[in-house]
């Protein structure tokens, strides 16, 4: 089933992201816990992509177990920093092959050992890789989206209006970056629809069940912090069950307060934690059957 459909629905869609193993010795273990977190039968499932392709052949193993195995449609990530036209048409053709045709649109990170011309190869926005899909036909595409603004880019204006091309350029949905204060989602929701920007949005949730998380989510996204989010480290922190316990419940509220405001789709980042699923998944039982 194709996301665009389910995000058309009347129900609010929670979903999860995984990630696939660097190592082969470790496959076995991440797709478990993948297959554990599909077992809970949510809305969807992404798969995410090493850099480069790094684990793209594990992205690809994953997301085809999950839809065969349980039924559950598969998000793939794909990255096209790197990539050259024969070899993006090989992974499509994989992919359709695999009987996953869902396909999440992404620049990538660029080698910081590569000449930049070097390191983007034939695509150098996400933009050109949504177009690319598109003229190769068959996918529904996603996109992401950054409600504070890319770390990269000059200011948070400017981000908007890539945007704006990278949705023109054929993205069916889109998948907002992690936030921990509501407030910028909604403001940022209004500033995309003042642009003309329709298409639906997930939000990103990254429930953060350790307090050592939170270094390294603000040097990579220089994601916001509120006053209250801290608070909560600060005090949990260093007690990993009352932190595991106090980051759902933070995380349910924001997506309660998502729901109810009217956001109807909610993707968690679940770091490949089936406990971590399970708890935001019972929390929200009776959230989740009301009809928006």
């Amino acid at each position: 089933m194709r996301i665009a459909e389910i995000l058309a629905g009347c129900q609010p869609s929670l979903s999860f992201e995984v990630f696939p193993p660097k190592k082969a010795e470790n496959y076995s273990a991440v797709s478990g816990a993948a297959l554990e977190i599909a077992a809970l039968r949510p809305s969807f499932m992404s798969v995410t992509y090493g850099a480069g392709g790094a684990t793209d052949r594990y992205t690809l193993a994953i997301a085809r177990d999950i839809q065969e195995r349980y039924g559950i449609p598969a998000l793939a990530h794909l990255t096209c920093v790197g990539t050259q036209e024969a070899g993006l048409r090989a992974q499509l053709e994989a992919l359709r092959a695999a009987g996953v045709d869902n396909i999440m649109a992404l620049r990538g990170d660029l080698p910081e050992e590569a000449g930049e011309a070097a390191a983007r190869g034939a695509y150098a926005y996400a933009a050109d890789l949504v177009r690319e899909i598109r003229a190769f036909g068959g996918f529904c595409v996603g996109a992401a989206c950054y409600p504070e603004g890319h770390v990269e880019c000059p200011s948070p204006s400017l981000d908007r209006q890539r945007l704006k091309e990278k949705v023109d350029a054929g993205v069916d949905f889109l998948t907002t970056q992690m936030f921990f204060d509501n407030n910028h989602l909604y403001k940022f929701l209004y500033q995309i629809r003042e642009l003309g920007i329709t298409v639906p949005l997930v939000a990103g949730i990254m429930p953060v069940t350790n307090g050592a998380q939170i270094a390294r989510i603000c040097k990579l996204s220089g994601t916001y912090l509120p006053a209250r989010f801290r608070a909560v480290v600060d005090k949990y922190g260093d007690h990993p069950a009352a932190m595991f316990q106090a980051g759902v419940t933070y995380a349910c509220e924001q997506i309660v307060d998502l729901f109810a405001s009217g956001v109807g789709a909610v993707h968690v980042y679940s770091m490949n934690k089936p406990a971590v699923a399970r708890a935001i998944q019972s929390q929200l039982s009776e959230v989740i059957r009301v009809a928006l």
